[in-house]
C-alpha cells in the first residue's frame, strides 16, 4: 500500500471517512490529527498538514510552524476509532517550500541511523526483537499537587513470590495476552509468544519477531497505543513504566538484535564465546563504552533508575555474558538457529522514545565495530560462565544510578550520536534540557517515604 491510487481504493473498499495522521513527540509520547477521507489528495501526501511543533516539545514558538507529511506504506485501520479511520505515521518537516525534513523528529532520526549503516559498508541491515513487559493492574489512583501526593494500585493477583510463566488461574489476565496477540497480529505486528513475567502484580510480557529497525520501531509505537486502548476499553489499568511497585521485577524493554548482510547474520562465528563473531564483539563493544551516555536515551526518566538497581534481575552492570542477567548485555545461550545468533541489550525501557534509543545503541554498535573495541580487553567480560582470563569482578563498571548522572554522561561522551548528523548538537542540548527540567522537578516535591521518615522530627 502506497500510491494515493491504492490508498483511494482501499478507502472505498473498507469505507474509510478519516485519516490520522500521527507522529511522536520529542520525548515520545503519540500525538494525532484527524482528517476527513475527502482530504485524501496529491496535496495531502505532498504538501501535509500543518501543526505548532513548540507543543511537541520541539521548537521554540517564534519558530514553530510545522508540517505533517504522511509515509503511506505505514497505513492500517485504527480499531479503536468508531468511524473507519486509515492511520498513517507521519515525517515531521519544516513548512518552508522545499518542506525539509526537521532534524529533531525521532523517526527521521532512526531513518538516518538504517542510513549510516549501509553507508559505512558493514551491513545491509539491522534486526531488532523486543520484549514488551508491562504491569496490568484492576485500578490504579495517583494525584500530585502542593497538599496532596499519592499513589494506590490495587491488583487481585495474590502478593507472592517469582511468577515467572505462573499458570491460571494464577496467570489472571491469559485471556487479556490472547485478545492483545490476535489485535496486534490483525494491525500486521508479529507476535513470537506471550507470559507472566516475573513480578506477582499482574506483570505480563509480549515479546515480538525481528524486524528491521524503522519497523520496529513504528511497531512499538503501535504496541503501546494498541494495549493501552484495549486496557482501557476492558476496564484495567496498564504501565509499560519501568517501576510501578517497590520491591518487585521492574519492565524493561529488551532488544535483541544483530546485523545481516547479503541476507547472513555477520554475529555468527562457531566455535568461538557465544558464537559471536568479531564484528558482534566489537558492536557490543561499543554499546557498553558508551553505556552511560546511551541510558540518557535508552532509560531517560527518573523511574528508569528504580529499575536499574541490584536485584530483580535488573541490568545494571556494563558487563555481558551467557548467563549473567545483571549484565547490559547477554548472549542468548538457547540460541541453536545460526541466522538468529544475536546479542541482548537489556537496560531499556518503555519511557524512551523508542526511535532515538534504537539508532543511539546502533551507533554505539557501529562506533565499536570501527574503533575496534574489544570487550575483553575493556574488562567488560565474559561474566557468569568461569571463563578462563576473565576480567575480575571487583573491577565491573556500573551503569548510572540516577536520570542526571546520565544525562552528565551524555553531555561527555556523544561524539559517535553526531556521525552523518544522524544526531545533532541542537537536539542533543534540547533532550539533555527537557530531561533536566524533569529531574528538577522531581527532586523539588516532596515525597510520602519523607513524611514517613521525617514528619515526626
Amino acid at each position: 500500500m502506497g500510491t494515493l491510487a491504492e490508498l483511494h481504493e482501499r478507502c472505498e473498499r473498507e469505507g474509510i471517512r478519516y485519516i490520522d495522521l500521527k507522529a511522536l513527540d520529542l520525548p515520545g509520547r503519540l500525538h494525532h490529527i484527524s482528517v476527513p477521507s475527502e482530504q485524501l489528495d496529491a496535496s495531502l501526501l505532498s504538501e501535509g498538514v500543518g501543526f505548532d511543533g513548540s507543543s511537541y516539545g520541539f521548537a521554540k514558538t517564534e519558530n514553530s510552524d510545522m508540517v505533517l507529511i504522511p509515509d503511506t506504506a505505514t497505513a492500517s485501520i485504527d480499531p479503536f476509532r468508531d468511524a473507519p479511520t486509515l492511520s498513517m505515521f507521519c515525517g515531521i518537516h519544516l513548512a518552508d517550500d522545499e518542506r525539509t525534513r526537521f532534524h529533531q523528529d525521532a523517526r527521521y532520526v532512526a531513518q538516518k541511523a538504517e542510513k549510516i549503516l549501509r553507508e559505512v559498508k558493514i551491513a545491509d541491515n539491522s534486526l531488532w526483537m523486543p520484549e514488551f513487559e508491562f504491569n496490568i493492574f484492576d485500578e490504579v489512583e495517583y494525584k500530585v499537587a502542593p497538599e496532596e501526593s499519592f499513589f494506590s494500585i490495587f491488583s487481585g493477583e495474590v502478593d507472592g513470590g517469582n511468577a515467572y510463566h505462573a499458570c491460571n488461574p494464577s496467570d489472571r489476565f491469559i485471556d487479556f495476552r490472547d485478545r492483545a496477540v490476535e489485535l496486534l497480529q490483525s494491525q500486521g505486528i508479529a507476535v513470537r509468544y506471550h507470559h507472566h513475567e516475573v513480578g506477582p502484580y499482574g506483570q505480563q510480557e509480549i515479546e515480538g519477531v525481528f524486524d528491521t529497525l524503522v519497523r520496529t520501531c513504528d511497531a512499538a509505537v503501535n504496541v503501546f497505543y494498541l494495549l493501552r486502548n484495549q486496557a482501557n476499553d476492558e476496564g484495567l489499568a496498564i504501565t509499560f513504566m519501568p517501576k510501578a511497585i517497590f520491591g518487585q521485577a521492574g519492565n524493561g524493554w529488551h532488544l535483541h538484535q544483530y546485523l545481516e548482510r547479503n541476507g547472513v547474520n555477520i554475529f555468527y562465528q562457531p566455535g568461538e564465546y557465544g558464537n559471536l563473531s568479531r564484528v558482534a564483539r566489537r558492536y557490543l563493544g561499543g554499546i557498553l563504552s558508551h553505556g552511560p551516555a546511551l541510558c540518557a536515551l535508552t532509560n531517560p526518566s527518573t523511574n528508569s533508575y528504580k529499575r536499574l538497581v541490584p536485584g530483580y534481575e535488573a541490568p545494571v552492570a556494563l558487563t555481558y555474558g551467557k548467563a549473567n542477567r545483571a549484565g547490559a548485555v547477554r548472549i542468548p545461550a538457547y540460541v541453536s538457529d545460526p541466522s538468529k545468533v544475536r546479542i541482548e541489550y537489556r537496560p531499556p525501557d518503555a519511557t524512551c522514545n523508542p526511535y532515538f534509543c534504537l539508532a543511539a545503541i546502533l551507533l554505539a554498535g557501529i562506533d565499536g565495530i570501527e574503533r575496534g573495541v574489544d570487550p575483553k580487553a575493556e574488562g567488560f567480560g565474559p561474566f557468569g560462565e568461569g571463563v578462563p582470563g576473565e576480567s575480575k569482578e571487583d573491577e565491573i563498571r556500573l551503569l548510572p544510578r540516577s536520570l542526571g548522572a546520565a544525562l552528565d554522561a551524555l553531555e561527555a561522551d556523544h561524539e559517535f550520536l553526531l556521525r552523518g548528523g544522524v544526531f545533532d548538537e541542537a537536539l542533543l542540548e534540547r533532550w539533555v534540557t527537557i530531561k533536566r527540567d524533569e529531574v528538577r522537578q522531581y527532586t523539588l516535591r516532596p515525597h510520602p517515604y519523607e513524611f514517613e521518615r521525617y514528619f515526626d522530627f
